[in-house]
């Protein structure tokens, strides 16, 4: 028998009907229960907490990484399957992915349809995690969900209600779920885990936030979340990763100041790539922001929050870039418009 253990979060597969709308409540043996186990398992549940997961916080999620350490020092534990909302799966399971130095895979599903209705995607859904968490090792951390399996890395929530809700918009899944068996269409280039250094008693988690850039725009925003304490924040560009000459002057400040910002873009397909002056990419990567690659908005804010958190407190603003460099650059992607000859392209 195989040792699975699933943890579980809340969200929509843990949801029920609270008069006026869905909310998360059942624990996780009455979630298991909803869904056939694959045969040859031997499955344990841990109940972690039950939220909607539109609440879950930083704190929240490094709970959950703890715990998924916790459990995998059992030798007799294939995998780890993790139900959770899928409003911000994509976030702690990117998260856990770049700390996540074991063989054994972790493995992140939820459902669109609440815990009751029949012919619900639930049930479906963890046992196609169960199966994956039983044989994807190597894999790392992967989201399984609608019959496919994600690296967690890129795949964001690509529909509000629709049952095929994740996909990466820049990259194909790793494998597929039918017929009772995972088949593996490609594996993953797992970077190496990072080093986990929490602050001390009494010390605070980091503050990271996303501004997005519209027309009109100023640096009202930005500068409220640095007034707020971020220490690091992520700019949302147009395009390939464009603002103003005012925001990139503001974000050469914050920089200076020692603030990590990390350049993402609103446009659901494709790389941020330094091709625009005037306040554009080129400008932004000059003053020190680095550019997100193919990773989403959400996903670029994990990836400063693990810089922060591996550098530690008493990192220099040198050494925590130097530590989101280095994640990001395993994101990066060369955009399709080429550079003319001699020219310049700023990169992260």
């Amino acid at each position: 028998m195989r040792r699975v253990v699933v943890i579980s979060t809340g969200g929509t597969i843990a949801s029920r009907w609270q008069g006026e709308g869905y909310a998360a409540q059942a624990g996780g043996s009455e979630v298991l229960a909803s869904a056939p186990v694959p045969e040859g398992l031997d499955v344990r549940v841990v109940d972690l907490f039950t939220v909607n997961s539109s609440r879950i916080t930083t704190a929240h999620q490094l709970e959950l990484l703890r715990t998924v350490r916790e459990v995998l020092t059992d030798p007799e534990v294939a995998g780890v399957v993790v139900t959770h909302g899928t409003d911000t799966l994509e976030e702690s399971a990117y998260l856990l992915s770049l700390f996540h130095d074991d063989p054994r895979p972790v493995v992140f599903t939820g459902a669109q349809q609440p815990l009751e209705v029949a012919d619900g995607d639930a049930p479906g859904n963890l046992y196609d995690a169960l199966l994956t968490a039983s044989c994807g090792r190597d894999t790392g951390v992967v989201i399984v969900f609608a019959g496919l399996v994600h690296e967690a890395r890129g795949t964001v929530k690509v529909h509000t209600l629709a049952p095929q809700a994740f996909a990466d918009p820049c990259g194909s899944p790793l494998g597929r779920v039918e017929f009772g068996r995972v088949t593996w269409l490609r594996r993953p280039d797992r970077t190496p885990a990072l080093e986990l250094r929490l602050p001390g008693p009494g010390g605070r988690l980091p503050r990271v936030d996303i501004v997005m850039h519209h027309t009109g725009a100023d640096t009202l925003l930005l500068d409220a979340v640095l007034a707020a304490g971020a220490e690091g924040v992520v700019l949302v560009g147009t395009g390939a990763g464009n603002a103003t000459p005012d925001i990139a002057a503001a974000v050469a400040c914050a920089v200076d100041s020692g603030v990590l910002v990390a350049l993402s873009t609103r446009v659901q397909t494709g790389p941020v790539a330094a091709l625009y002056t005037g306040g554009g990419a080129v400008d932004l990567a000059a003053v020190g922001a680095l550019l997100s690659g193919s990773l989403r908005a959400g996903q670029t804010r994990i990836a400063v929050l693990a810089s922060l958190l591996s550098a530690g407190p008493a990192a220099t603003a040198a050494e925590r870039t130097d530590v989101l460099r280095r994640v990001l650059d395993g994101a990066a992607v060369e955009p399709p418009l080429s550079v003319p000859a001699g020219s310049r392209r700023s990169a992260a």
